[in-house]
């Protein structure tokens, strides 16, 4: 079986650490997770060594890096280490074939682990093609076009294998643009509802009837939108114009949203998931997290005076380093200009860095790390690519 991989080294015996202890292999797994799975919310080499009571060594685990799994592998056998590998690689072969999955609610909610009572750990928007790695009972670990790994329950979008997902690729499909609003059973205005809709929402292009676009969902129902509600996707991808009044112009409409840990949608909002999602909707896909986010640009360095900042760079906050601890952002926010940012902090809102001004917070100006500067600079990926 391909994707469980049992290999038994038959190489220079190696003389083992005492029991419970893998010495030369701990030390090998370590290094190469650092190079090719740095952050466990985007890669996968969950991979331990143990030793049986025979004193066997037997490495564990799972990874979605066959690279990495490779080269551990690899390297083993250079050491001269004997063991067995019982390492599944990602996606897993229960699967057969299903490594696909396309979101077919307005927003779904993925989690941190595979129950509904877990942490949300973010979001994904209807239309939106994710990687499915494995499966629990109804729960599936999935992976989201910025890398961002969690649960999502089989009720949040369809499983496709290479074929259905290559047919929704390449399928004409239209982008919803208004903030909010609802899809109709019949394409008349009071029609029944067939689901709402938000601003990215993704939908298979049936034609038109009137003034109503036919759209279909991933799951294959039907439904009507006013037409003047929806692009084609491949002009919204070519139309998307990542400027400073744009980026700003869509942050406004987000005022008042809630605040939502692990919202990455008009339904609710975190810090990064509003930047997220702002930067989203004219084309640019950010990482998930603002500990992520703050490695996307070019670096501007924190000064008081805000002097080097410019509309449209993202500010971030948290712990400044000290002789024993090390920086830790902790908060993301959109800088407006003349000491004021708008971000997602119990709700969207607008305050200032800025002593004298009517909505300055002491916080947000002790807690003030650095900028970066994402628009127009190099490295930023474009939503599709």
């Amino acid at each position: 079986m391909k994707n469980l991989l049992f290999s038994m080294f038959a190489l220079t015996l190696w003389a083992l650490p005492a029991p419970g202890q893998t010495g030369p292999i701990d030390e090998l797994i370590a290094e190469i997770r650092t190079r090719y799975a740095p952050d466990k919310r985007t890669a996968i080499f969950d991979i331990k060594a143990q030793q049986d009571s025979l004193g066997n060594c037997h490495l564990t685990g799972e990874t979605d890096q066959p690279e990495a799994l490779a080269e551990l592998l690899a390297k083993s056998r250079q050491k001269g280490l004997a063991l067995e590998s019982r390492i599944q690689l990602l996606p897993a072969a229960a699967l057969e074939g299903h490594h696909w999955g396309v979101v077919t609610l307005s927003a779904c909610n993925i989690r941190s682990q595979p129950r509904h009572a877990a942490e949300l750990a973010t979001q994904s928007t209807l239309g939106t093609a994710l990687r499915v790695l494995k499966r629990e009972g109804g729960w599936y670990l999935v992976q989201t076009p910025d890398d961002y790994l969690g649960w999502l329950d089989d009720g949040g979008f369809v499983l496709l294998d290479s074929a259905g997902y290559e047919r929704w690729r390449s399928a004409p499909k239209v982008v919803y643009l208004p903030d909010m609003g609802f899809a109709l059973q019949a394409p008349q205005s009071g029609a029944p509802f067939v689901s709402d809709l938000l601003a990215g929402n993704i939908l298979l292009d049936l034609g038109r009837e009137g003034a109503y676009a036919k759209v279909g969902f991933p799951d294959g129902r039907q439904a009507y939108v006013p037409a003047a509600d929806v692009v084609l996707y491949q002009q919204w991808l070519y139309t998307r114009q990542p400027t400073v009044e744009n980026i700003l112009a869509t942050a406004r409409r987000f005022m008042g949203r809630p605040y939502l840990w692990g919202g990455t949608s008009g339904k609710g909002v975190d810090c990064s998931g509003f930047t997220k999602t702002v930067f989203y909707l004219n084309g640019l896909l950010l990482p998930r997290d603002a500990s992520q986010q703050v490695h996307t640009g070019v670096d501007i360095p924190a000064d008081t005076t805000l002097y080097n900042l410019q509309p449209g760079d993202l500010l971030f906050y948290g712990r400044h380093a000290t002789a024993d601890t090390p920086e830790k952002v902790t908060h993301v926010a959109i800088y407006l200009g003349d000491g004021q940012i708008i971000h997602a902090a119990g709700a969207v809102k607008i305050e200032s860095m800025r002593r004298g001004d009517p909505t300055f917070v002491e916080d947000r100006l002790r807690t003030y790390l650095r900028g970066r500067r994402v628009l127009g600079e190099a490295g930023v990926r474009r939503v599709g690519e």
